[in-house]
């Protein structure tokens, strides 16, 4: 008996149907039709040939099974087929995804197969499932969604793009909407190029489809999703055209920056228009209304991709108390930048993550299909520069940027799948680049073949109107008059510019920093009280030394409870991790709130934080901080993926919206800080200077040698006293608990923000010597100098020094029985108190000699910086080591051996 003849009863339907559910998830399906599928599949693969095999599947049934392989075929492999590059052949693949590839013939085309339901057309001919499939997928939208593992992310996509044949079906009002906002990005262009030529403004000439879409987008988001607030981060080609044409940026500030105004502001640098960020709140006609807000950014144009994450993050967690479905993050990328740059996988890895997570971000990609003067073949290897997605499985629409309701259609559908499953989505808005990398370039330098084309095409908003024009949609006079229109306005904007004077920077998110005054030099050296009372930080440090009732942690997590207790209420000595720990919990009960993030931060590096503890049994996190019922605040700590340069990115803008919050990174070891070197850059020490953005981020960076080696001793002080300038950060590296904890509180204290940069210790964690009272903690006040406590009328030497490096010497003039040296610690770097500074000074009448001592390098450290700064005695000298290439030695040996020549010099 036929062992297949069961199947000639069959309906076709049904098992298309069936076998479509094996492919996604064959442990879904009854075991005897999965048998029967796996065994098809190896047939198929093997033995399709062999006629015994073939002669016992009706011819019908395999007939069904090669159209739903066809149809497989396109929804895996169509992107590669579409109609997406507006200016140039597409690359050619294969094999090729016509029907005799599939064993189907000629004859088969007129047949009717009912493999045609898995595309919700029905049982329909071959020819009639080739044709709907080419509209799907082979048109100006290419979708890559089949390597998604969620079986309802899958039937979803496939649901979806089967509507209407993914392709819009807009009224007339759609489309006059969509060719308004063409007209304003264009004409605005043209207008720009007519009155400032030359002039650098990163046009989107090429790309225009992004006006209307992005604008869709955000429409959409509002008005059928509820979204009250976007966050936008975006780079720069197109970005003048998204302030005034999506965030209504008066016309005429624009100009008066195109002018080269100065700013009214005397006390920034300001920065150049496509850079500057924008925050305002639009009305829509079914009368909602969402806040906007473009992130200020530089030109390393990936990083504001972290900083617009942290925002959005600090956003779901104070604004709207968890719930990412009202607030929307958009990053619009460059094709080179997000194929390039490192820091886009390292955002990509944050889709999930507990500590970084915004419930999905929609990333538009601006695909010039060249970066500067690059071309894309030269940029990557991959085959689209959004390959990134695959790494977290979020899906792709490449689409041609000609198209404009291809584009639109494509904002709907990444808006709706954002708001439905909460994950990334990616666009890759095919088009070109009018121009050269900037508007002053020549880009038939290296592009003469592309360029050619370029300078025949029709722009967007030509095609669309001709489109419409020719179906009867508008009459041309429709198009001249919008656009005469818009030119008018452009027109008196340009002229009302003229009569100011003077360029304003407006301020990012200014209802987030109501209370908050920017502040200058001498209101940084003003003392702060931090004075907490020691009963309060008594009570806190029982709470952090008991074992909440219902858990059980560990032995060893045990003792370091009971340790807690011992220093704090028999030996009345607290060591730094009680410190700091009281320093977030006194911030706790006084309505602050404290996010911390960074690799193995919950426990610390060097296991001193212990934040977080683990329940023996079942393996729950318990924060002990949040178990105290007098807080007011909350306490978050996360430990971070292995990345600095987008975590730190998204912490900086975590702290940019959450003034009241004390937000801290801390690099696992200080110098791994190297990696995000460019935030340093271009936003910690900067922002406020180019934007008027204050900024309260606290960076820890553990610091001191001790014979770790090179990589694992040296903060790259340096680094960060060179950037220091008139006001812009903080940078402390203390040398006892109590002042680390006042220097935290103070932070939060204040009413105005600076970043802080902190050289934390190591050996220090434990040092026997480097602990305090807790009188001292609740008691006084961050001290910026730290005077000796020897006789001065004995001292003709003062060694000025920091941190660690203070305990070295003080044994070392125990050991000698030295009292002719003073050891003047100074703990607050930048800005350097000048009057606390002298006033120390001039305690040591009989001084003859000031040295400024460190065990880094002389060409490191902060010696150069101080050799500049230090400028209150006549001749400062230094004892350090002498200069070198790398931080330090990574023999032991040589650690002692160098670290003992310096101290020799200390004291002579």
């Amino acid at each position: 008996m036929d062992k297949f003849s069961f199947l000639n009863a069959a309906h076709t339907g049904f098992i298309a149907e069936l076998y479509e559910q094996y492919q996604k998830n064959p442990d879904a399906i009854e075991p005897s039709w999965r048998s029967f599928f796996q065994g098809y599949d190896l047939a198929n693969e093997e033995y399709l040939d062999d006629e015994e095999v073939s002669s016992e599947i009706p011819e019908a049934v395999r007939k069904e099974f090669l159209v739903i392989d066809l149809i497989n075929g396109y929804q895996t492999r169509g992107h590669l087929f579409t109609k997406t590059n507006p200016v140039r052949e597409r690359r050619k693949y294969t094999p090729h995804l016509e029907f005799e590839n599939f064993g189907l013939t000629k004859e088969d085309l007129s047949t009717v197969f009912s493999a045609g339901e898995i595309l919700g057309i029905g049982a329909k001919t071959l020819s009639q499932i080739i044709e709907h499939l080419k509209a799907i997928y082979c048109d100006s939208i290419g979708v890559e969604y089949m390597y998604l593992r969620n079986p309802d992310e899958l039937k979803w996509w496939q649901t979806r793009v089967n509507k209407n044949d993914n392709h819009p079906s807009y009224d007339l009002e759609a489309k006059k909407y969509i060719l308004t906002k063409l007209n304003q990005a264009s004409t605005f262009e043209s207008f720009l190029q007519t009155k400032y030529v030359g002039q650098k403004r990163f046009s989107v000439e090429g790309g225009e489809t992004l006006i209307p879409g992005i604008s869709v987008a955000l429409r959409d988001a509002a008005e059928k999703y509820g979204v009250k607030e976007c966050v936008l981060g975006m780079a720069h080609r197109g970005r003048l055209n998204t302030l005034v044409n999506i965030f209504k940026k008066p016309v005429r500030d624009l100009f008066s920056e195109f002018e080269g105004k100065d700013f009214e502001d005397q006390t920034i640098s300001g920065d150049v228009k496509y850079h500057l960020g924008l925050t305002l709140s639009k009305a829509y006609k079914g009368g909602q209304e969402m806040k906007m807000n473009l992130v200020p950014n530089p030109s390393h144009l990936e990083t504001v991709a972290a900083v617009a994450e942290g925002i959005v993050r600090a956003k779901i967690d104070k604004v709207y108390e968890g719930d990412n479905s009202k607030i929307l993050p958009i990053i619009v990328h460059g094709d080179a930048a997000i194929a390039g740059q490192g820091i886009a996988y390292e955002i990509a890895q944050m889709m999930t993550l507990n500590g970084y997570k915004t419930g999905g971000t929609i990333h538009v990609v601006v695909n010039n299909q060249v970066g500067f003067t690059t071309n894309y073949l030269d940029a990557r290897s991959s085959t689209y520069c959004t390959d990134v997605a695959k790494v977290t499985l979020s899906p792709v629409l490449h689409v041609n940027a000609d198209d404009a309701e291809a584009v639109c259609h494509a904002m709907e559908i990444v808006v709706e799948y954002r708001m439905k499953f909460k994950k990334d989505i990616y666009i890759d808005l095919l088009g070109y680049r009018k121009y050269g990398h900037n508007e002053g370039d020549e880009p038939r330098f290296t592009q003469p073949e592309l360029y050619k084309a370029i300078s025949k095409h029709k722009n967007a908003k030509e095609i669309y109107a001709e489109k419409l024009i020719a179906a009867g949609t508008i009459a041309p006079e429709y198009v001249t008059q919008i656009t005469n229109e818009f030119k008018e306005h452009l027109e008196e904007e340009f002229t009302q510019s003229k009569k100011k004077t003077t360029s304003k920077i407006q301020e990012f998110m200014p209802e987030v920093w109501g209370g908050f005054v920017r502040k200058q030099l001498k209101d940084m050296l003003q003392s702060t009280d931090t004075t907490y009372s020691a009963d309060k930080l008594k009570a806190i440090a029982k709470v952090i030394s008991t074992t909440p009732e219902g858990h059980k942690f560990v032995r060893k997590a045990e003792r370091i409870l009971q340790g807690r207790e011992k220093m704090v209420f028999q030996e009345n000595s607290l060591d730094w991790g009680i410190a700091e720990n009281l320093a977030y919990g006194s911030l706790l009960e006084e309505g602050f709130d404290v996010r911390i993030s960074g690799e193995d931060v919950e426990r610390g590096t060097f296991s001193h934080r212990h934040a977080i503890m683990r329940d023996e049994n079942t393996l729950e996190r318990v924060n002990l901080l949040n178990t105290n019922t007098n807080n007011k605040g909350k306490l978050t700590i996360y430990n971070s993926h292995l990345s600095e340069y987008g975590v730190l990115g998204f912490d900086y803008g975590y702290a940019m919206a959450t003034p009241k919050t004390l937000t801290i990174w801390e690099a696992q070891f200080g110098d791994f800080a190297n990696g995000a070197q460019i935030v340093f850059d271009q936003y910690i020490t900067s922002a406020e200077d180019k934007w008027k953005l204050q900024n309260g981020l606290v960076v820890l960076l553990p610091h001191g040698y001790e014979g770790q080696g090179p990589e694992h001793s040296s903060g790259r002080i340096e680094r960060f006293l060179q950037q220091c300038a008139v006001d812009n950060i903080t940078v402390a590296n203390c040398s006892n608990p109590a002042n680390m904890y006042h220097l935290l509180r103070r932070q939060m204290k204040r009413d105005f923000r600076k970043p802080l940069v902190v050289f934390t210790p190591k050996s220090l964690l434990r040092h026997p010597k480097a602990v305090n009272t807790i009188e001292e903690l609740a008691e006084g006040g961050f001290n910026e100098v730290i005077d000796d406590t020897i006789n001065p009328k004995n001292v003709t030497k003062m060694v000025f020094c920091m941190g660690k490096f203070y305990y070295d010497m003080l044994a070392e003039r125990e050991q000698l029985g030295r009292e002719d040296v003073a050891l003047v610690r100074i703990e607050q770097l930048f800005p350097l108190h000048e009057e606390k500074i002298k006033a120390v000074i001039a305690n040591y009448p009989n001084a003859e000699r000031y040295v400024w001592a460190q065990e880094e390098p002389k060409n490191m450290g902060a010696w150069g910086y101080m050799l500049e700064r230090f400028d209150f005695v006549d001749r400062l000298e230094v004892a350090s080591r002498g200069y070198q290439a790398a931080p330090a030695a990574g023999s032991s040996t040589r650690y002692k051996k160098r670290h003992q020549e310096v101290l020799d010099k200390v004291f002579d």
